[in-house]
C-alpha cells in the first residue's frame, strides 16, 4: 500500500503503478501513519530529510509491532535509531533497519565480506562510498539534497575503542584506490558504526568515508576542523540552518532515467588487525544508488514477510537477513562484489 500526505498524487502514481491501494498519512499527524500498519507489517519510510520527518515512522513502528525499513543517509537519524529506538522496538517485538538503501548496505556488505577473508585478527574496518560515471547535481533528488545539507553542520560519530565517540562530519580524510583510480573521501558516521560489532563483536574501530566530493574532499576536511567550531555555535547554526532549509527544502522528484544511466555505485572496505597491519579487503560495484536504493528496500520487505528478520530491535543488514542472504539480496538488486 502507497502512502503520503497528497492524495492525487497517490491517486496518480498508485494507477501508473496498476492500480495499488493508498492512504493518506502526513507527519504532523502521527495518528494518520499509525493507521497504517498493525503487528507484524513492514512499514517502509523515504520521508526525507529524516532528522526533520522520520520520528513519526518509528514511532508508528515501534507502538505497532510493525517491522520498520528506511532509506536514510543522515548520522543523527540514524544514532537516534539505534540508541533511542533500539530498546522499545525490542520490548515491542519488531525489527528497525535504518539506512536500508545506497545508504548504508553496500559498505556493510563489503565490510562483512573483507572481514570474513580477514578472520578473528580484524579489529578496524574502513570504508569509503563514491559515485562513479558522470554523477553531477542533477543526478541528486530534493530530498536527498535537503538530506545532505541538513546534516553539515550537525554533530557526526565514528566508533574508537570498541564505543561510539562524537565528531564533526569531515573531519577526516583518507583515499582508497581501486584499479588505477585514486578517490578521496571525508568521514561522516553511518550505520556501519552501529550494525558491523553487532555480527563482528571484535571490531574495535569503524570508519566510513564518502567520496562525492572528488578533489574537494580535503578541502571540506580542513573545514570541519576550522570553521566547524563556529558554524556549530547555536546562534550561528540557527540562521544557516534556516538558509539551508529555504535552498533545499526537500522532496522535488528523483532523476530520471537518462540522468541515472549515468552513474553507479563504487564501495571499497578494508580491514585491519591491531597493528594496522592490511588484511583483506572487499569492493562491491553495482547501479546507481537510486536504482538500487528502490531494489534494496523492495528484497527487504519481501523477505521479512515471506521469511523473517533474525531479531529484534535496531538491526544492522547482516544481523538481519545474515552475510550470504544478504549478498544474494543485494546481487538482485544489481550489487556485485568485484574484488
Amino acid at each position: 500500500m502507497l502512502a503520503g500526505r497528497n492524495p492525487d498524487k497517490l491517486a496518480h502514481l498508485a494507477d501508473q503503478l496498476g492500480g495499488l491501494e493508498f492512504a493518506v498519512a502526513d507527519v504532523h499527524r502521527p495518528e494518520t501513519v499509525q493507521a497504517l500498519v498493525e503487528r507484524g507489517d513492514v512499514l517502509i519510510s523515504t520521508v526525507g530529510p529524516f532528522t526533520r520527518w522520520g520520528g513519526a515512522a518509528l514511532e508508528a513502528a515501534v507502538a505497532k509491532g510493525a517491522h520498520y525499513l528506511d532509506s536514510t543517509g543522515e548520522p543523527p537519524f540514524i544514532r537516534e535509531v539505534f540508541e533511542r529506538w533500539g530498546p522499545p522496538a525490542r520490548s515491542s517485538g519488531c525489527a528497525l533497519m535504518t539506512a536500508m538503501a545506497y545508504d548504508y548496505v553496500p559498505g556493510n556488505l563489503a565490510a562483512a565480506l573483507a572481514l570474513r577473508d580477514a578472520g578473528p585478527a580484524a579489529t578496524r574496518v574502513e570504508i569509503g562510498y563514491f559515485v562513479t560515471g558522470r554523477a553531477t547535481r542533477s543526478a541528486m533528488s530534493g530530498g536527498t539534497l535537503a538530506s545532505l545539507a541538513g546534516v553539515l553542520f550537525e554533530p557526526g560519530f565514528a566508533r574508537r575503542g570498541g564505543v561510539i565517540v562524537s565528531e564533526r562530519a569531515g573531519l577526516r580524510q583518507r583515499s582508497f584506490t581501486v584499479g588505477e583510480v585514486t578517490r578521496a573521501g571525508v568521514s561522516l558516521g553511518a550505520s556501519e558504526h552501529y550494525a558491523l560489532p553487532q555480527s563482528y563483536p571484535g571490531l574495535v574501530d569503524v570508519d566510513v568515508y564518502l567520496g562525492w566530493f572528488g578533489p574537494k574532499s580535503k578541502a571540506i576536511s580542513v573545514l570541519s576542523r576550522t570553521g566547524g567550531v563556529v558554524v556549530a555555535l547555536p546562534v550561528v547554526k540557527t540562521v544557516t540552518s534556516g538558509v539551508l532549509k529555504r535552498l533545499f527544502p526537500g522532496s522535488s522528484g528523483g532523476p530520471d532515467q537518462e540522468d541515472r544511466d549515468k552513474s553507479a555505485t563504487l564501495v571499497v572496505a578494508e580491514t585491519f588487525d591491531a597493528q594496522r597491519r592490511a588484511l583483506a579487503r572487499a569492493v562491491v560495484q553495482g547501479p546507481n544508488p537510486y536504482d538500487f536504493t528502490g531494489k534494496m528496500l523492495a528484497w527487504a520487505a519481501e523477505r521479512i514477510v515471506n521469511v523473517g528478520v533474525r531479531g529484534v530491535g535496531s538491526l544492522g543488514p547482516v544481523a538481519a537477513f545474515g552475510l550470504d542472504e544478504l549478498a544474494t539480496g543485494a546481487e538482485q538488486a544489481g550489487l556485485r562484489r568485484a574484488e
